[in-house]
């Protein structure tokens, strides 16, 4: 019985190490990339037809207005300033986007720092976590949004052309990225078990920090009441099965 517990008791301190290595691992992974990029996110009203052809006409004018002030950009301090002293002039924009088509949305810019799934944008893909994004919000907010990368400018790059697209992509992100940090996002062979699987990867590592998050919170009892549990399943002694079931009656119920 002791050798039994003492097992378990490794066992479960193992489990932990390599849990948190790994979710360390992940975490700063994504906090380096991350402290590297900022985003643009165009949030729609709703998912109505009307309502998300409206964002995609308010994207494109206030992409026309902000494309050569980032694109001198020397760094991305500079792109923060640069959207940070126009952004009164590009909410006007928006909203004289949603006037013209016969609405009466409120919009709302900032930059500001948020939570976001793994997202793909052409032959990149980034981890889950948080960044730092210049966000348009038309009306609830409540629709999907669309979304790319302000600095370094790839929103300026049409990924509908093909290679020479890519090519536009990869030359921007290894210009702030180490080549360690663009593979990890990198999904450039555009196949799409190739793309699948990058997304894959991020999604393990979205589920590591979410068990790693409870792990956290669960207190060492109930680790040791785990531990217990598998030892009822392997003992067979008829009073460690009658203190089993007992325990299982109070602490699971």
């Amino acid at each position: 019985m002791k050798r039994i517990i003492a097992i378990m008791c490794f066992l479960t301190i193992l489990f932990g190490i390599i849990l948190g290595v790994s979710y360390m691992r992940a975490d700063a992974s994504q906090k380096t990339i991350a402290n590297k990029l900022i985003r643009f996110h165009v949030i729609a009203n709703s998912d109505t037809t009307e309502d998300q052809a409206l964002k995609l006409k308010v994207r494109d004018e206030v992409l026309k207005y902000i494309t050569p002030k980032l694109k001198n950009a020397k760094d991305i301090e500079d792109s923060r300033k640069i959207l940070e002293s126009n952004n009164v002039i590009i909410k006007e924009i928006a909203k004289k986007v949603v006037k013209e088509n016969g609405y009466t949305y409120t919009v709302n810019t900032m930059l500001s720092h948020e939570n976001f799934p793994v997202k793909s944008y052409g032959n990149i893909t980034l981890p889950q976590g948080n960044y730092e994004a210049y966000r348009i919000i038309i009306g609830s907010g409540e629709g999907h949004n669309w979304w790319c990368v302000m600095f370094p400018p790839l929103c300026f790059t049409d990924i509908t052309k093909g290679e020479i697209a890519y090519e536009e992509t990869e030359k921007e992100m290894k210009s702030v990225l180490t080549p360690e940090e663009y593979k990890l996002v990198d999904n450039r062979n555009n196949e799409e078990i190739e793309s699948n699987e990058v997304v894959f990867k991020f999604k393990i590592l979205e589920g590591i920090k979410s068990i790693y998050r409870k792990v956290q919170k669960t207190s060492f009892f109930g680790l040791l009441h785990f531990a217990f549990l598998l030892i009822c399943y392997f003992e067979k002694d008829n009073t460690l099965n009658y203190i089993c079931h007992f325990q299982n009656e109070v602490l699971c119920n």
